[in-house]
């Protein structure tokens, strides 16, 4: 069988996954396991098999057009390099775990077909992505993973925060989409294809006339698909769906479209030295504020979403340095850990008996609860603060020493200020991720919350998905940093010494200063009963906040829990930790901006509607009304009447006739 054939079923075996699971949830449901399972798994040894023969070697390139447009023409084709092949095994590995956990995550789930045929077609959508060498091929998978993260975020429909959280998913991509779509008829017109292999040889030949333009509309959809700064509010929220819905979506697969856009078409944002610039200032932006705001999240998923959107953001800030090899890197180990991280996250879950709550300020006892869960979240986190010799620290390191480069002026393909704004952000950025990764793990299994109501042992299939993760996320980063170059356009990913001892020492300091800052909360709120109203003495910044310690919620069935006080996260962010918490109010300034703006909009126009122009109409309809009443009052029956008014009206033509020839 040639590479080409193989590299078609890889994203047609998940989409016949995913419609004989739909056809036959109903009728066969003995079916769905299988049929969820198993094309996931075959697409994964079919996408190994094509990284194999591919080797990083010459971009295997197959097309066809699909039909006559009389322009630019729209063709089925296929471009797999290096890049491709190593994300498409990334993402058929990933969806693979996801399918085998879920069948113990949902196993009492009513709806399970239909989620598991979603993400079999989610998986199908965005192998299709990673595969497509032509531009509207890669956009049908690009909005068909858009409508299936809709259906997948809101899959607890029942609540309104799933409800709302799918909509404004939905929505706030959607605004991203929309520019991105022109940009993409902008570079096809001025390129004359949308083959992606001729849009980059008409980069070359300086064939692009606008494309400063063009780059920044494709970044507004890579910011809302990415969720970059500052399209990325929709992600926090989408952790309302099932949690391995999250980490499907927010590891390895439609968050990572966007940077794997912008690798495979780095030649045409590098055409522009203000598009680089304007997506390192995005990138900066978008690691240090989301890492504050993860340092001062309760919900550990919400903890986890806000960590993809500033990992996302290493990915951006190593292309805004024109390396995309540190970004797929990246990309690469980012989805190995961080599917682990939800997924353990969902074991937790599974054991407090809920779909969504986790805060981590109720948790006490899982360490011993769900080891499996803690050894393997412990490495993730690990690889997540880039702690050698985990595979974070070697993705990461790449994207800081590829920042250092050109903050030196050692590469031409992107200004020397983009290097330093990503440099000085990522190492920032390294400080904090290393903090809330230590409070995540502090709160979730050493903290003083309530025991929750033990719901037994989790399914195998969750266990075991987890232990398989951990090895990559452990092993991966080490063995690829040798391996790697030969498919990544031979760009050398050895760790730099300085930005090694630079980023280690920070994240070192990072999670040193979160453990001190858990010891004192610790002792202090050790005076304080769990559950009781505290003062605080004024002046000592110390103390956890009173509403914190006697805020009662239920956390778990009927049975009210009080938060854990000894939470560093109020203590190292202090004012401003309220604001983090909140996502620094971006919300509001969205409705402020946009949503009562459109509302009072369409207020005016259903005023204008209801009192203009129905008032028109219902005009309209009375004047005939009217005259049709008169002409009616006329029709008597009575005969006389009427040889009355014909004389009459004899009468008034004779005396006008006559008047009128007199006149004349």
């Amino acid at each position: 069988m040639t590479t080409t054939t193989l590299a078609v079923l890889v994203p047609l075996l998940p989409f016949l996954g995913a419609v004989g699971g739909l056809l036959l949830g109903r009728t066969a449901p003995g079916f769905v396991r299988p049929l969820a399972v198993l094309p996931p798994l075959a697409a994964l040894a079919l996408a190994a098999l094509v990284a194999v023969r591919q080797g990083g070697g010459r971009a295997l390139d197959a097309h066809t057009e699909l039909t006559p447009t009389g322009s630019v023409p729209v063709e089925l084709a296929l471009h797999i390099d290096g890049f491709a092949a190593l994300v498409a095994v990334l993402v058929a590995f990933v969806a693979s775990c996801v399918q085998i956990y879920s069948t113990g995550y949902l196993r009492d789930d009513p709806r399970y077909p239909s989620y598991a045929a979603l993400v079999s077609l989610f998986t199908s959508a965005m192998l299709l992505v990673v595969y497509s060498g032509d531009l509207m091929l890669l956009l049908v998978g690009w909005e068909v993973m858009g409508i299936c993260s809709y259906f997948l975020v809101g899959h607890y429909w029942e609540t309104p925060e799933a409800r709302a959280a799918s909509l404004k998913a939905f929505l706030v991509t959607k605004l991203g989409d929309v520019p991105f779509l022109i940009g993409l008829f902008a570079l096809a017109a001025d390129a004359g294809s949308f083959r992606i292999t001729r849009v980059l040889g008409a980069v070359t030949s300086g064939g692009l006339h606008h494309p400063t333009v063009i780059a920044l509309l494709l970044l507004a959809g890579v910011a809302g698909k990415s969720a970059q700064f500052p399209l990325h509010t929709w992600l926090p929220d989408a952790m309302a769906g099932p949690t391995p819905v999250s980490a499907l979506i927010h590891a390895a697969t439609m968050v990572a479209a966007g940077v794997y856009f912008i690798a495979r078409l780095l030649p045409v944002f590098e055409a522009s030295a203000a598009a680089m610039l304007v997506l390192a200032v995005m990138a900066a932006v978008t690691m240090t504020g989301s890492a504050i705001a993860a340092l001062a999240q309760d919900d550990i998923k919400r903890v986890l979403a806000y960590s993809t959107i500033g990992q996302l953001g290493y990915m951006t800030g190593a292309l805004a340095v024109g390396d995309r090899a540190a970004a797929v890197f990246h990309l690469l180990s980012h989805g190995a850990f961080k599917a682990l991280l939800f997924l353990a996250a969902g074991v937790v879950i599974h054991a407090a008996g809920t779909n969504s709550l986790a805060a981590m300020s109720r948790m006490r006892g899982f360490a011993d609860r769900v080891p499996d869960a803690y050894w393997t979240m412990t490495v993730a986190l690990l690889a997540l603060a880039a702690i050698p010799p985990f595979s974070g620290f070697f993705s990461k390191e790449s994207v800081l020493g590829a920042a250092e480069q050109a903050a030196h002026g050692h590469t031409d393909h992107a200004p020397g200020a983009a290097g330093w704004i990503v440099l000085v952000a990522g190492l920032v950025t390294a400080l904090l991720t290393a903090a809330y990764a230590t409070r995540l793990w502090l709160l979730a299994f050493r903290g003083r919350g309530a025991d929750a109501p033990d719901h037994g042992r989790q399914p195998l299939t969750m266990t075991v998905v987890l232990w398989v993760l951990a090895v990559p996320s452990l092993a991966f980063g080490g063995l690829a940093y040798r391996s790697l170059p030969g498919w990544f356009d031979g760009r050398d990913l050895t760790p730099a010494l300085t930005t090694s001892i630079l980023g280690t020492g920070l994240a070192v300091v990072g999670g040193l200063v979160t453990y001190g800052a858990w010891q004192r909360t610790t002792a202090l709120a050790a005076r304080v009963p769990l559950g009781a109203v505290a003062a605080h003495p004024e002046g000592d910044a110390g103390l956890v906040e009173a509403e914190a310690i006697a805020s009662h919620e239920p956390a778990y069935g009927d049975i009210a829990y009080a938060p854990d006080p000894a939470d560093p996260g109020r203590l190292l962010l202090g004012p401003l930790h309220r604001h983090a918490a909140a996502g620094f109010h971006l919300d509001a300034v969205y409705t402020a901006l946009f949503v009562r703006p459109v509302r009072a909009g369409a207020d005016l126009v259903r005023f204008l509607d209801r009192e203009v122009v129905e008032t028109y109409v219902r005009g309209a309809a009375a004047l005939p009304r009217l005259l049709g009443a008169g002409v009616r009052r006329a029709q008597t029956g009575n005969v006389q009447t009427y040889v009355s008014a014909l004389l009459a009206g004899t009468v008034v033509l004779t005396v006008a006739v006559l008047l009128v020839a007199t006149g004349a």
